[in-house]
């Protein structure tokens, strides 16, 4: 059998694909509901895309409560490198919305853009934090640090604790050595 090559589909997934079957039990309300949630992944991705770019390129949008241009704007006049990946190990890292770190006043600080109506949580900039002082070797008491969500048009603004950050950083040194040892092991 000589099959159709379709090459242009390769590495790629159909909304209503096999390894997605859980549709075959959507009522035609959940198939859209679950469609506009994809779009609305999608469209999130490229405005984060459309942020990085922007404030890589320094270039600010007209000043207004939006979200996006609250949050570049931000993001620029504070100097941020977008889309920063953190790396502790193979098992515990991640990518900053946007980031600084100020060696003078050693003051961190992470902003993240929320594009989903999903209530966002502080501790993913938490879990930021920590892979930063983890990372560089900083410890979160010698720290000044701004925590900034970005989303429905409002900036929610949070000053961790030191010993909270602390937390995370050792739940994550011990949960990679659990899953090192089990990697190991195997």
């Amino acid at each position: 059998m000589n099959f159709n090559k379709h090459s242009d589909l390769i590495g790629q997934h159909a909304f209503l694909g096999a390894s997605k079957y859980h549709w075959l039990n959507y009522t035609e309300d959940k198939l859209i509901q679950t469609y506009l949630n994809s779009l609305a992944v999608q469209k999130g991705t490229e405005l984060h895309d459309l942020a990085c770019n922007l404030i890589r390129l320094g270039v600010k949008l007209p000043k207004s409560k939006s979200t996006l241009n609250m949050y570049v704007n931000d993001a620029i006049s504070y100097r941020l490198t977008p889309e920063q990946p953190l790396f502790f190990s193979r098992n515990c890292f991640g990518t900053a919305d946007a980031i600084s770190f100020n060696e003078k006043t050693r003051f961190l600080r992470i902003h993240d853009l929320k594009t989903g109506v999903t209530t966002a949580h502080m501790e993913q900039l938490e879990i930021y934090a920590a892979l930063f002082c983890l990372e560089y070797h900083k410890q979160p008491t010698d720290l000044g640090m701004e925590l900034r969500i970005y989303q429905n048009n409002e900036v929610l603004i949070h000053t961790p604790k030191a010993d909270d950050i602390r937390a995370i950083m050792q739940k994550i040194i011990v949960f990679d050595g659990k899953i090192e040892k089990i990697r190991v092991e195997e």
